[in-house]
């Protein structure tokens, strides 16, 4: 932490991490194509996830204009409706419709989160950007420009949670979208350097949501939509700091008021600079609809479904072996409230496929948690640690999220399934992303007329005009009226 003295009012240079984030997202050049590959299949997964949870009024009734009424006309346009809203209200919306189903990609390490969510304040503030720009006589940003800003976001995101478990401090991982949306909207802004400096250091100013909405026995909708909240809190910070608004240099390292001593107790650990990694080794849920720590383990229990479908009556105990995380994160008895708290219980993640051989978003609904047999199911589950998992969890080269999932029947018999990775890790890419383009497909086509469905597939066929694809026709093309 720093030396300098509380009491001074000498203004200190800028915290390091302040610099080398603002660096980063002001002039990196990014030359990685295995990361665009990447952005450009994440990019179709974001926004399928957003168009699944349009079917959801508990979503929707969330969205719109904060204030009714209050559009803006050539403001940021939000995908898959028809709203047209100011830059920072639109990153919300988008935000929550990408997050709302629990559905879209995942950085697990000490801290885990989805670097995606910041897609709400990027997509916003480029569409509104790129009309700005047009209808001042000059150039939009192309979708190029948006899957670098992706990049950039989720490096940032995921690379300060390599090694910082805020939620060890009571934290929610949102932190770290409002963090990367900063730096990476100022910048798409046109901002200085010190602009980028100033609006991050706001952002560490803000603190953090704490994490109770995510835990029994508080465990509620906001953990859908806290997000949105970041990630346009991000363009909020960005948009003031254009205004010329000051920062603070030492945020974070400051004695006493800093935010190491007020909330980490300690600096920020970085083992690696800023570059590709985290959109190169990102996961993706393709399969699923589950908090990620358990993706293997309902993929371990549709294996079992067909030997144990017509058995679940003869079941005497399951047991669940998974990693250190999803002990401390998702293992959870008693009665679930809500979907909220259904789609955080490893439990009720395993019980849903093994019973009905399935795991839809509908499934953490009342019309299916009420089936007797699930709980029943759920009363008999034991959930452990497994060592190796917690390993290879951690394993840079690895970053594995491994489940086992063992039935135990009353006549002696068990079968035991484990999973080391999912479908959407990296190591699986060949065999995931045709299932990603399948799950971005027919969450358009159950939103879109057919030839305006037809018409999106065909803007993704190919990648490099997609790529020079001014992003004012991007948006306009994914609008519903």
């Amino acid at each position: 932490m720093s030396s300098h003295d509380y009491k001074s009012a000498t203004r200190p240079d800028p915290d390091r991490l302040l610099v080398d984030i603002a660096e980063y997202a002001h002039q990196a050049a990014i030359t990685s194509e295995v990361a665009y590959d990447t952005a450009r299949y994440c990019l179709m997964d974001t926004l399928a996830c957003g168009f699944q949870a349009l079917k959801y009024p508990a979503c929707t009734r969330l969205m719109g204009p904060v204030v009714p009424g209050a559009t803006m006309i050539g403001g940021a346009r939000v995908p898959g409706t028809s709203y047209e809203l100011d830059p920072v209200q639109a990153a919300f919306n988008i935000g929550c419709m990408i997050r709302w189903l629990d559905f879209n990609d995942t950085w697990l390490a000490a801290e885990w989160g989805h670097p995606s969510d910041n897609l709400g304040g990027i997509l916003a503030v480029a569409d509104w950007l790129s009309r700005k720009r047009l209808a001042e006589g000059g150039k939009p940003l192309t979708v190029r420009d948006v899957l670098t800003a992706m990049i950039k976001a989720h490096e940032v995101q995921g690379v300060i949670a390599l090694e910082n478990a805020f939620n060890r401090v009571g934290l929610d991982h949102v932190i770290l979208v409002r963090i990367a949306t900063t730096a990476v909207v100022t910048a798409m802004l046109g901002a200085t350097k010190e602009q980028v400096i100033n609006a991050v250091s706001n952002a560490w100013l803000d603190g953090g949501a704490l994490r109770t909405y995510r835990h029994a026995p508080n465990t509620g909708s906001r953990k859908s939509w806290a997000a949105g909240d970041a990630t346009s809190r991000g363009v909020r910070h960005a948009l003031i700091a254009l205004t010329g608004e000051m920062g603070y240099p030492s945020a974070l390292s400051t004695p006493k008021w800093g935010f190491y001593d007020v909330v980490t107790k300690q600096p920020l650990a970085f083992t690696q600079g800023f570059g590709s990694y985290v959109m190169e080794n990102v996961l993706f849920k393709i399969s699923f609809p589950a908090e990620f720590h358990a993706q293997t383990a309902v993929e371990a229990a549709m294996t079992l479904h067909t030997e144990v479908r017509d058995r679940i009556d003869e079941i005497e105990k399951v047991v669940i072996e998974t990693q250190e995380p999803g002990v401390r994160i998702i293992d959870k008895t008693g009665p679930l409230a809500n979907p909220a708290d259904r789609d955080h219980c490893i439990q009720y993640m395993v019980a849903i496929p093994l019973i009905f051989g399935r795991l839809t978003a509908a499934d953490y609904e009342d019309a299916v948690a009420n089936d007797p047999r699930v709980d029943a199911l759920r009363a008999k589950m034991q959930v452990s640690e497994n060592p190796k998992f917690t390993k290879e969890y951690y394993e840079a080269d690895k970053r594995h999220i491994g489940n086992a999932v063992q039935v135990f029947f009353r006549n002696g018999s068990t079968r035991r399934v484990a999973v080391d990775f999912p479908i959407g890790h990296r190591k699986r890419r060949a065999e995931g992303m045709p299932v990603l383009v399948k799950k971005f497909e027919a969450s358009v086509a159950a939103h879109f007329p057919q030839k305006q469905t037809e018409s999106i597939k065909a803007l993704f066929a190919n990648p490099a005009t997609l790529d020079q694809l001014p992003v004012n026709e991007f948006v306009a093309s994914l609008v519903r009226n």
